[in-house]
Order: C-alpha cells, then sequence, then structure tokens
C-alpha cells in the first residue's frame, strides 16, 4: 500500500440535465476548471448505458464484462478525477436499480442522464497522484507520486 495526504480544495455542486452524457460532461467540467485531483458523489438517474460489471475471468489483463442498460435507472455513485499528461482520468461506480434488478459497474463510454444527476465534486488539494496505463494490467490505474 502507498499513500499520500492532502486537503480538500473548492466543492461544486453539478447539475447534470435530460440526455446530458456523464462522462462527456464531466470531462469538460474538469478540464474548464483544471482539475488535477477529485472525488466525487452523486445520485439521480441514466437513461441508457454500458457499465463493465467485473471481469470475465480473474485473470491479468482482465476482460471486461460489457452489461447494457436502457428505459431509465435509478443510479448513486461514487467517483474519482486524477489528471495526467492527456487530461483528467475520470473514474466512476455506481449501483444502479430498475424495478427488482441491479447494477453495479463501473460507468463507460455514452451513458446519458434521464431527467437530473446531481453530483457533488471535492478538490484534493496537495495530494501526489495521477492516473497512468500499467502495462502489465493495461488498465489506467491511480498511481502515488
Amino acid at each position: 500500500m502507498r499513500y499520500t495526504q492532502g486537503n480538500i480544495g473548492r466543492i461544486f455542486l453539478l447539475k447534470f440535465d435530460n440526455g446530458d452524457v456523464l462522462l462527456d460532461h464531466l470531462d469538460k467540467f474538469a478540464r474548464k476548471e483544471r482539475l488535477k485531483a477529485a472525488t466525487l458523489i452523486f445520485l439521480g438517474a441514466l437513461k441508457e448505458g454500458e457499465l463493465v460489471t467485473g471481469p470475465k475471468k480473474t485473470v491479468i489483463p482482465p476482460k471486461p464484462n460489457w452489461t447494457g442498460f436502457r428505459d431509465g435507472w435509478e443510479v448513486m455513485g461514487i467517483g474519482t478525477i486524477f489528471a495526467n499528461k492527456k487530461g483528467p482520468q475520470i473514474h466512476i461506480h455506481t449501483s444502479m436499480g430498475k424495478s427488482k434488478k441491479t447494477l453495479i459497474g463501473c460507468i463507460r463510454k455514452k451513458s446519458k442522464v434521464f431527467l437530473v444527476i446531481e453530483a457533488i465534486v471535492f478538490e484534493l488539494k496537495g495530494v501526489k497522484a495521477s492516473k497512468e496505463m500499467e502495462p502489465k494490467t493495461g488498465l489506467n490505474l491511480l498511481k502515488i507520486l
């Protein structure tokens, strides 16, 4: 285990509207505000999109198990934003429910908001971390500097 210490900087309240592509809008926001490190929590609903719901098998490098969803799901989740040379790297996990069905996974691609998502973003100041591609796993993982 490795760790770094920092402080909470700015705090942002975000409202995503119906049809917004969640990851695209978060990326634009993080670039505009020049976020280097942050964590976020959110709740609302997603209309459609894709999740990675774990690996197909527990091997390295893992092959993602893709799960699509549509027709509106209630969501709540947590995520991180860490920048590297390419810009903000966003990693979000969510739990989702519709009727008696539940999904938990990592939001990917063009997941679209249904009605609204409310998020609070906490900037992390002074932490020495980034996201970097790890050759062994093929994943963009947290790197404590």
